[in-house]
């Protein structure tokens, strides 16, 4: 799902230095004040929530699935936080009307989730079988959206390929793949596009490239340092091209449906604006991570900055040809324009200052490569996840930096929210609100610039399985009880929070927003009691291991030994 630094100790410093207030350089001409500002968004503006298929349907060997790369990854010891796994999850698979509720007490106007490959093509090779069951399970949950007036946005690969695949071909690294994937596609066109009218081919392959075959944190788990990422990342964009033309040509004139791709992309922001040398090098870490797929599909061809810099790299390595792969005139045409939306998931920020790394046959990789250091500030709030701050002002440049470098297309924000990383957990989530309520003002600032943001999606909808760090963080709007046998949900405090933005559509006044946190937070206390009282009874056959996810856990203690005080007088 999110994007992660790959190699947070080495790459991310501490910014232990005081920063100057100067004046902002002239990406998207604004400051950084943290102004709040009162206004509503675009008539017919989206609100929505996400999920994926890894992250929260469980059933991982149920009804005809093949495994998966996650499902193989996550079943090895040492590979995820605790050994957690995602074979049973929110138990998303049996509970498609509860979940559908939650989204409609919310409002939403759309919901976004992906299609698991390997549920609907066990092998990921057509040709060897479709389990019919699987296609039930989607067209069951786009029915129950539609039906409740939910647009479904559906992801087409969110990390789940077939473990077939994997052992097959090499899984991303082998073009031959591209081929399957599109059969995929063609499949899931065919059976769902009569009511699905949003497709987005890769959610975030950055980390499929990153983390899957550079540093091996993600499945498959491969270390394929300076060459991995960059040929898997060559692939996925041929293959999202070929999806792209096979709807184009064959089913765009039927269904009338839009095909994008979403790329997470973090605002880098240079720590001397003054300084040339830094201000290139924050440019050039935002085209190494959104511009390396963003470019080709937008202009044809790799950023021009990844080129020179990894062309030059491999030559002092003494290599015969760059690490980089190049795409063939014909290829860049044919990859040229293939996007009628472009999805965004952002979710912090980093500084960002020149940095200069030796060239080295055994030590080249996708970091070094870039020549750059990443810093954060240690007073951004920082209250769950090792590698997100929050640091709202930086979405609202990295929208106008799409803007201006591929010609204002029609956005959606795909993934934008904020995780807890605690022992037990605060229903009250006050922080998740002022994470919504900052950033999702900055993409309001966004839209008044003029960006052409078309909707947005909070991520998450549930807590779920966070792929190497397992269930230690939560990105949800309900939590979601893992211990129980029946993962209930139960919403937090940012839930009545998104709840008002989006029948607000925006933020109308200072005084009726200043009420809906008072509000949201008086809701949450009883959700706090309920979910108190569920795990009790759930794992009263654990008495020495219970541990209950609340922080009314004292109180419910304290009553126990109570209640055991009185029938021991009765007695």
């Amino acid at each position: 799902m999110l994007p992660r630094c790959a190699a947070p100790v080495c790459h991310v410093l501490l910014l232990v230095l005081c920063l100057s207030a100067a004046e902002d350089f002239d990406w998207t001409k604004n400051d950084r004040s943290s102004s709040f500002y009162y206004g509503t968004f675009p008539t017919g503006f989206s609100w929505g929530a996400g999920s994926s298929a890894y992250q929260t349907e469980g059933a991982w060997d149920k009804d005809g699935k093949g495994l998966s790369i996650w499902d193989v990854f996550s079943h090895k010891k040492g590979r995820v936080l605790r050994n957690d796994t995602g074979d049973s999850s929110g138990e998303g698979y049996y509970k498609v009307k509860d979940d559908v509720s939650l989204m409609n007490e919310l409002k939403l106007n759309h919901y976004r989730f992906s299609i698991s490959w390997p549920r609907i093509i066990p092998t990921g090779i057509k040709s060897d079988h479709i389990n019919e069951k699987g296609i039930q399970y989607y067209n069951e949950l786009i029915d129950h959206l539609l039906e409740n007036k939910i647009t479904p946005i559906v992801t087409l690969y969110h990390w789940d390929l077939p473990q077939v695949l994997q052992e097959k071909y090499g899984g991303w690294q082998n073009v031959s793949i591209v081929n399957h994937f599109n059969d995929f596609a063609s499949l899931c066109f065919e059976k769902f596009g009569n009511r699905v009218k949003y497709w987005i081919t890769f959610n975030n392959p950055w980390s499929v490239a990153v983390e899957g075959y550079e540093t091996g944190e993600h499945a498959p788990g491969l270390k394929m340092r300076g060459t991995g990422a960059y040929r898997t990342a060559h692939n996925i964009i041929k293959a999202h091209a070929k999806v792209w033309h096979t709807y184009d040509t064959q089913w765009r004139g039927r269904q009338k449906g839009l095909v994008g791709i979403s790329l997470s992309g973090e605002w880098g922001e240079p720590v001397d604006i003054n300084n040339q040398k830094d201000i290139e090098a924050a440019e050039r870490y935002v085209q190494f991570y959104l511009g390396w797929f963003a470019t080709p599909i937008f202009h044809g061809d790799y950023p021009q900055v990844m080129k020179d810099y990894i062309g030059k790299k491999s030559t002092q390595q003494g290599l015969g040809s760059s690490r980089l792969p190049s795409f063939s005139s014909q290829e860049k045409s044919y990859i040229k324009g293939t996007c009628d939306f472009l999805g965004i998931g952002h979710f912090t920020t980093r500084y960002i200052t020149q940095k200069n790394y030796p060239a080295s046959r055994g030590g080249a990789s996708f970091f070094t490569d870039r020549d750059l250091a990443e810093l954060v500030d240690p007073r951004w709030p920082d209250p769950g996840s090792e590698w997100l701050y929050s640091v709202p002002w930086g979405f609202r440049r990295l929208l106008n930096f799409v803007k201006a470098q591929y010609g204002n297309p029609m956005l959606y924000v795909t993934e934008n929210g904020v995780s807890e990383k605690m022992q037990c957990t605060e229903l009250c989530d006050d922080w998740r609100i002022k994470y919504y309520r900052d950033y999702i003002n900055e993409l309001l600032k966004a839209i008044k610039d003029g960006v052409n943001v078309r909707g947005y999606t909070a991520w998450s909808l549930l807590d779920k399985f966070e792929w190497d760090e397992g269930y230690s963080e939560r990105f949800g709007l309900y939590y979601v009880d893992f211990r129980s046998k029946n993962k209930p949900r139960y919403p937090k405090a940012s839930v009545q929070y998104y709840k008002r933005i989006i029948s607000s559509n925006g933020f109308p006044n200072q005084r009726e927003v200043e009420t809906w946190k008072r509000r949201a937070t008086e809701t949450c206390s009883s959700s706090n009691q309920l979910l108190a009282a569920d795990p009790l009874t759930s794992h009263m056959e654990m008495v020495t291991e219970i541990v209950v996810p609340t922080v009314c856990t004292l109180c419910i203690l304290l009553s126990a030994v109570f209640l055991m005080f009185l029938l021991r007088r009765r007695n």
